[in-house]
C-alpha cells in the first residue's frame, strides 16, 4: 500500500495540474558509509486529473501498490542538506498492484 501523503500545484505545457506525492511503506537501509541501518520510506509523484478541494481530500488515503526503483537515463541531483551535486541513474515510479509483473528488466533492486 501506498499512502497520498501530499498534492502539488504544477505547471505544465497545457497549464496548471495537480500531482500526487505518493509514499511507501517504511524500510530498513544500511549507509554504505557507516555500515549502520537508518529508516527511510520511497516516495514518488505522480499527474491526476483532480481539481485542488479533490486532491485535499485524497491526502491521507491509501492506494494499492508500491513504489519501487526504475532505471533512467543519468541526472543531476544536488543533495540539499550539503549542496554536493551527484549523477543518479534511477527514478521512483508508482506501480498499482494488478501491474506487479512489470518486466523486471525495467526494475532495479533498492
Amino acid at each position: 500500500m501506498v499512502t497520498v501523503k501530499n498534492y502539488h500545484l504544477r505547471e505544465g505545457e497545457r497549464g496548471e495540474f495537480i500531482s500526487l506525492e505518493l509514499e511507501g511503506d517504511i524500510e530498513m537501509v544500511q549507509s554504505t558509509n557507516t555500515g549502520r541501518f537508518y529508516a527511510t520510506t520511497r516516495r514518488c509523484f505522480i499527474s491526476s486529473t483532480f481539481d485542488e478541494a479533490t486532491a485535499q481530500k485524497m491526502v491521507g488515503k491509501q492506494i494499492p501498490g508500491s513504489i519501487v526503483r526504475m532505471q533512467c537515463d543519468t541526472y543531476d541531483y544536488t543533495i540539499p542538506e550539503t549542496g554536493e551535486t551527484i549523477q543518479l541513474g534511477f527514478t521512483y515510479a508508482y506501480l498499482p498492484e494488478e501491474k506487479a509483473t512489470i518486466s523486471q528488466n525495467a526494475m532495479m533492486p533498492a
